[in-house]
């Protein structure tokens, strides 16, 4: 398995719009691009992370090419709120020890 994992300052107020938007891309990525998943996580009201999974580095590296036209809109309004999103680092998974019982894609 493939890791990403990203560093992500939201702009004041736009915090709903970026979740939702957020949902909206990992949902079609997840459904067309064969992603495993994202977790998004909230270290306080600006900074989030997030790390997202594929099946291997392949499948990161050839991402965007399935999706929908609905993407776009999914993207510009991540783009629009947020000052910052970056990629931090990209691992191999080497175990995994998760608790996979609750999954809410």
């Amino acid at each position: 398995m493939y890791i990403v994992l990203y560093a992500i300052k939201i702009k004041p107020d736009q915090e709903h719009k970026f979740i939702d938007a957020w949902k909206g891309l990992t949902n079609l990525i997840y459904k067309y691009e064969g992603s495993l998943g994202s977790r998004l996580h909230q270290k306080d009201a600006l900074h989030f992370f997030a790390y997202a999974q594929r099946p291997d580095k392949h499948t990161f590296d050839n991402a965007g090419v399935n999706l929908p036209e609905e993407a776009n809109h999914f993207r510009k309004t991540m783009k629009a709120s947020c000052e910052k999103f970056e990629v931090l680092e990209k691992f191999e998974m080497i175990e995994d020890m998760l608790n996979q019982k609750q999954s809410k894609i």
